[in-house]
């Protein structure tokens, strides 16, 4: 039994959102040429858009930043190389195993800590010895957002010095870096400049339907290229895209903050009942580790409703973003008191 006229709302993932009527306007009204032959004027200006943006000379445009985080990946290592990443990492868990199956680049999983950082200590622990019997460690890869959580300054600045003082490049995964620098008050090219190069996603809080972008100097985007052609990423007339990711940077990057200030309210509500072991916002993401609920039950009951939450291990994850205006968080909070009988 939905609510009467009310449309879905879907808190699973910031992936879920759709073009609006303004983005779907720039996307047909682009100008387009073979990208491949660098030739697609939409997709180049998008590729040294995101350059500036995060203060680097060049970009590269990818069909998901799966692809992005790969191919930076192997830019930085060859063969028998390692890097050195967060055992819940996306770049490790989430990504089908992408280095070590494509790249033959061994990865070093770490624990992340509940902030999202890496023991400063157990990564100089797990830098390799130059020796004939060890892959060589060639890079540190960081997270940034954390789920949800954005990583603090002063760690981004202790973590990549000391991957260069042990002669480390380093990686940011920063599908969710716009997140991280509205929340933080702080330009993203700040956030970028301590790593040699940075994935950005197009298609999560920044609302386009697809596209990532990877960023670094000339030389590390343009080994980049070579790789993203074998991995079958060379696209042609990406310019309908690309318009796509150029709105989404013009207009959708400082309103993030409503995104914010809604999982604020979310979890306000879910305070309300403690069984669901709410805790507190982290940018545009909520989480609950239930005590005592079903949470089959309860995701049933919200599903009944139009209203859609995913989660796994034991906990859920509710995620606002740009489809998800207030009336949806209002909708939440009644349902959570019809369940809850109060």
């Amino acid at each position: 039994m939905s609510e009467a006229g009310n449309p879905r709302v879907d808190f699973r993932s910031d992936t879920v959102t759709t073009p609006s009527a303004r983005m779907r306007k720039a996307m047909a009204d682009a100008e387009v040429g073979d990208a491949v032959y660098d030739e697609d004027p939409t997709t180049n200006r998008l590729e040294s858009m995101t350059a500036e943006i995060l203060g680097k000379e060049a970009g590269l445009f990818f069909p998901s930043a799966t692809q992005a985080n790969l191919a930076g990946i192997m830019a930085h290592c060859g063969r028998g190389d390692e890097y050195i990443v967060g055992q819940t990492a996306h770049a490790y868990r989430d990504e089908g195993g992408g280095a070590a199956v494509l790249g033959s680049v061994q990865p070093q999983p770490l624990p992340n800590e509940p902030d999202g950082i890496i023991d400063l200590d157990a990564i100089t622990s797990a830098i390799k010895p130059d020796h004939f019997h060890n892959p060589i460690t060639r890079l540190l890869t960081l997270e940034n957002t954390f789920n949800g959580l954005p990583l603090p300054a002063d760690y981004i600045e202790d973590a990549t010095e000391l991957a260069r003082s042990h002669g480390l490049s380093t990686h940011l995964d920063g599908a969710r870096v716009m997140n991280a620098a509205v929340a933080t008050s702080t330009e993203a090219s700040a956030i970028a400049d301590r790593f040699d190069s940075v994935s950005l996603c197009l298609s999560k809080g920044l609302g386009a339907p697809v596209g990532a972008l990877l960023v670094g100097t000339k030389e590390l985007v343009g080994r980049a290229k070579r790789i993203r052609k074998t991995l079958g990423g060379g696209m042609r007339q990406t310019g309908v895209l690309a318009a796509a990711g150029i709105y989404a940077l013009e207009h959708n990057v400082d309103r993030m903050r409503e995104d914010h200030d809604r999982a604020k309210r979310l979890a306000e509500i879910f305070a309300d009942f403690p069984e669901l072991g709410a805790g507190e916002a982290r940018t545009n993401m909520v989480f609950l580790y239930p005590d005592g609920v079903d949470m089959d039950a309860f995701s049933a009951f919200l599903a009944d409703r139009d209203i859609i939450t995913g989660g796994a291990h034991g906990k859920l994850r509710w995620v606002t973003h740009l489809d998800i205006d207030d009336e949806a968080i209002e909708r939440v909070r009644r349902a959570c008191k019809e369940f809850f009988g109060r």
